[in-house]
């Protein structure tokens, strides 16, 4: 089953590191102005999806979804709905941690959706990747300088660290005291994080 990538329209500066994910045969789903990452990633749309408030609707000869600008979802949690309707599994979100904090915190719970539904995601921008732990263990290789596990959905139990500088056993972790910040995964090693009860925010640090 080929991967959704949905492009939103915060800023991407090291085009490079994110288009190392991308795979060949990747759906791609632009948001509203997240069309002016089009040219550099050198992927045309699949899909576009927007209410083009802030870009004009380009026309383009691909299938386009005008949206209505009052709205409950935003235009990206409208395209992953969209794809979930059509059958996709796996996402990768792009463009979507920029200056606006309130749209960032919305793009992050659309992890815990797509979570809650059994489905992969991940957040990727110049500095870090993101994806939720829940009911399957995650690891984290050597290649990056650090990662942190933050609570955004709840009190998580059961926390297990293993191969990192600082380990944990059967840690808790609530929303009021964030001590997961800034792990680093031990030379040599692929640190585990494993959450017996609840979900955690697993953000990995390039």
């Amino acid at each position: 089953m080929r991967r959704c990538v949905i492009v939103g329209g915060a800023d991407i500066g090291k085009y490079e590191r994110i288009m190392e994910m991308f795979c060949e045969n990747d759906y791609f789903i632009y948001c509203d102005c997240g069309l002016r990452h089009m040219e550099r990633f050198g992927r045309k749309p699949d899909l576009i999806v927007g209410d083009f408030d802030s870009c004009k609707d380009p026309h383009m000869d691909a299938e386009t979804i005008t949206l209505p600008c009052e709205k409950d979802d935003t235009d990206t949690y409208y395209a992953v709905k969209e794809a979930i309707k059509r059958g996709f599994e796996d996402f990768l979100l792009v463009g979507a941690v920029g200056n606006r904090f309130d749209h960032t915190m919305g793009n992050v719970s659309i992890l815990l959706y797509l979570d809650s539904l059994g489905k992969k995601g991940i957040i990727a921008d110049d500095y870090s990747q993101m994806k939720i732990v829940s009911d399957e263990p995650e690891y984290i290789d050597c290649g990056f300088s650090y990662f942190s596990l933050l609570n955004i959905s709840g009190t998580a139990k059961g926390i297990d660290i293993t191969d990192a500088k600082y380990p944990l056993r059967k840690g808790e972790i609530t929303p009021d005291y964030q001590y997961g910040i800034s792990n680093e995964v031990l030379p040599g090693k692929t640190a585990k994080v494993f959450v017996e009860e609840g979900r955690l925010l697993l953000v990995k640090v390039y």
